[in-house]
């Protein structure tokens, strides 16, 4: 991270909070001790589907800004400022066609600056961290800080210890922003084939876990626990292990989820109470080539395990997601090549089988397939593009097959 005072990005923002009558020598004592690091992201997605509902062309922003400032030896205040959209995620400033009141044409829109976290870090015990007041759920079912998606964040405690190789982790939030960042959804849920619902939580829920991690030679273990109040238990369990063979390396992972939704849920956020997801997964990589292999299935009675898609415990494609999508198995396979040190190519297939059900008349398969093109201009600038296309059954009725395309360009700091 570098200081505050080189980043002129962060000034205004430091500005605006300040009185008119702050002088040059407050402001510098002010942010001298003040660390910042962000990302400022812009994606393009452009798809074109055979049911036109289907059909999307959007512009998406996001900016995320964190400020660490030293308040004494022990306890360091962090805030974090997000231009974004209500769920945290990408803002849409898309034009829209036709004409106001005064009759002047819909343009670009705007949005408005948030403050997402704000709590004080404590470190005055050895090998400890506690962490008070509104921060990210740092949770395998969630997403703490994202780029380019949306984040869930809680107001409480969560402490982190060290004991030997082995980290444990506890924490407990009063609320969440769960009721707006916390969207499930599920898979044809009493409502036909194809058809998707989506329920958010309920922000005003108690939120208690408990996590262990621990590192032994090349393998990484954690297991966490879960309960939200009036809403589910659920626990996941987790390994991950990377060798290096001189000429190839390998690396390999699994990971179980089961969560137990209360009764109160089923069949509005949850299609069943009984929900699990488990994944396994192989890479490696010779020279300039790559691949991976990533298998999961879910239960036959509910598969939903993830209370944010990009979470550790779901399995998401681009198009395909196999987080509440109940009695299926995801296959996802990647081809890559480091044809330049700043540029790389990958192929991507990806296969989401879902047997029938009694919410599903039939078998369904869905398909995608994609290009990507990354490149990396410098190590704080760059991007990717997309082209592909997906074939997906039984949507509104009828298969839906269509073209997707992505670009995206991000900038870190």
């Amino acid at each position: 991270m570098k200081k505050f005072a080189k980043m002129s990005l962060v000034a205004a923002v430091a500005v605006a909070g300040l009185s008119t009558t702050s002088s040059a020598k407050a402001l510098e004592e002010a942010i001298k001790n003040v660390d910042v690091s962000g990302t400022v992201v812009y994606r393009y997605d452009d798809r074109a589907y055979d049911v036109q509902a289907s059909d999307k062309d959007t512009n998406n922003y996001k900016i995320g800004l964190t400020l660490k400032s030293k308040v004494n030896d022990d306890v360091t205040a962090v805030t974090r400022f997000l231009v974004a959209g209500a769920d945290g995620g990408f803002a849409s400033l898309n034009h829209t066609t036709g004409t106001d009141n005064d009759g002047n044409k819909h343009g670009d829109t705007n949005v408005d600056v948030t403050l997402s976290n704000v709590y004080f870090s404590y470190t005055g015990i050895a090998n400890t961290t506690v962490n008070v007041g509104k921060q990210g759920l740092t949770t395998p079912w969630t997403v703490a800080i994202d780029a380019d998606g949306n984040e869930q964040t809680g107001t409480g405690i969560l402490a982190l210890t060290n004991v030997g190789p082995v980290t444990l982790a506890g924490a407990y939030f009063n609320q969440t922003n769960l009721n707006a960042s916390g969207a499930v959804t599920l898979d044809g849920v009493a409502v036909g084939d194809g058809a998707k619902t989506t329920t958010y939580l309920g922000g005003d829920k108690n939120v208690v876990t408990v996590g262990a991690m621990a590192n032994i030679g090349p393998v990484a273990l954690d297991a966490w626990y879960l309960d939200m109040q009036d809403s589910f238990d659920t626990f996941t369990v987790g390994a991950t292990a990377k060798f290096d063979l001189d000429a190839v390396k390998l690396s390999v992972g699994a990971r179980h989820t089961a969560l137990d939704a209360d009764k109160e849920l089923v069949n509005s956020a949850f299609a069943k109470e009984d929900n699990s997801l488990t994944k396994v997964n192989v890479g490696l990589k010779a020279g300039i080539f790559g691949g991976s292999v990533e298998y999961g299935w879910t239960d036959s009675e509910g598969g939903l395990v993830a209370l944010d898609d990009d979470a550790n415990t779901g399995m998401l494609g681009w198009t395909l997601n196999l987080n509440g999508v109940a009695d299926a198995k995801f296959l996802k396979i990647n081809a890559n090549a480091q044809v330049l040190p700043s540029l790389n190519l990958a192929l991507n297939y990806n296969i989401l089988d879902k047997d029938k059900t009694t919410t599903r008349a039939e078998d369904l398969t869905d398909k995608e397939y994609y290009l990507q093109a990354s490149y990396q201009m410098s190590k704080n600038f760059g991007g990717y593009i997309r082209l592909g296309k997906a074939e997906l059954e039984r949507v509104n009725d009828s298969d839906n097959d269509g073209t997707i395309g992505r670009l995206q360009v991000q900038y870190s700091f």
